[in-house]
């Protein structure tokens, strides 16, 4: 049975191929340069801004999950998501297969972020937030009209010792590393959310190979736990011996670092993610497949002790 990843080469990407190989050793991963996971892996590079090279990629593919990352620009999200998710919708239903969609939860904006479950309304509260929900529009549409069997499968925020553009690797880890304060976006009081990606994956492979979660939304798992950004800069200090001293970035001064550093300029609409309460509900996941997820302390001491190892 062949389970294809479109969006191979990132954290989740690389995580979710690992977990596949409890279902099927004919796993097929694309991007612009794929490279093998596990040893039996079919690499099959592709542009998948390109609608022919999303066909030919998802042919023959009984599963499809759609772990890419586009750059995190507002205008390469308005001019690349809608087609992207259109094509693969297309293709998936030409050549019978079924999508996995591995989604964040930037539909969902607001207080709605306060607590965050499969029935939170989709109500984006920032330009990111409009292109994912109408990203999330088209699947369900496509389930409800063109007959799609596919789940949208949602995460929070996301951590491991791949950092990529995972913000508490970037703004703790990275800072602390390097002798300097951990920075936070907005308030570090305020309960935040972060799932840790082995968790994130595995969860993503479990939904893909059950039959009765299809046409569905899930939240991946996520430790429950009401966590902090001071908690969370707590957690990374403990493991790396280090200062657990912090400053927090407000949002007039990401708008002026946005002239200097561009990823800056994209995080002000977001706000609203750190101002606030931000807790992601799993239980919906959890009770159904009796997963318990790994405990926030312990995901940050499995990180660093990866990166520790990596790095000696």
């Amino acid at each position: 049975m062949k389970q294809t990843i479109l969006g191979s080469g990132g954290a989740i990407g690389i995580e979710l191929a690992k977990a596949l190989t409890a279902y099927t050793t004919d796993i097929r991963l694309v991007s612009r340069n794929p490279k093998k996971v596990n040893p039996n892996d079919e690499v099959f590079p592709a542009d998948l801004t390109n609608r022919e090279d999303i066909f030919k990629a998802i042919e023959g593919s009984e599963i499809v999950y759609v772990t890419v990352g586009f750059a995190y620009n507002i205008k390469v999200w308005q001019k690349l998501w809608t087609p992207f998710i259109r094509n693969v919708i297309d293709a998936c239903i030409q050549h019978h297969a079924k999508l996995v969609f591995f989604d964040n939860v930037y539909a969902i904006g607001g207080d709605n972020v306060k607590h965050i479950t499969e029935d939170s309304p989709i109500s984006p509260s920032s330009k990111k937030g409009e292109v994912r929900a109408g990203v999330d529009r088209l699947i369900l549409e496509a389930i409800d009209k063109m007959d799609l069997k596919a789940i949208i499968a949602r995460s929070a925020d996301f951590f491991s010792e791949v950092k990529g553009n995972s913000m508490v690797m970037n703004l703790i880890y990275d800072n602390l590393v390097k002798g300097k304060k951990a920075q936070w976006l907005g308030d570090a009081s305020n309960i935040h959310s972060i799932g840790y990606t082995p968790d994130l994956a595995k969860g993503t492979a479990i939904l893909g190979n059950t039959p009765d979660a299809y046409n569905q939304i899930w939240n991946l798992p996520t430790d429950p736990e009401k966590i902090t950004g001071e908690g969370w800069v707590n957690l990374f200090a403990k493991e790396m011996n280090t200062s657990n001293k912090y400053q927090t970035l407000p949002n007039w001064l990401l708008k002026i670092l946005g002239l200097f550093i561009p990823v800056m300029k994209e995080l002000p609409e977001m706000n609203y993610q750190y101002d606030r309460d931000y807790f992601f509900d799993s239980s919906k996941f959890n009770k159904r497949f009796n997963y318990t997820p790994t405990k926030n302390a312990m995901a940050v001491k499995q990180t660093v002790d990866k990166l520790k190892n990596n790095e000696s």
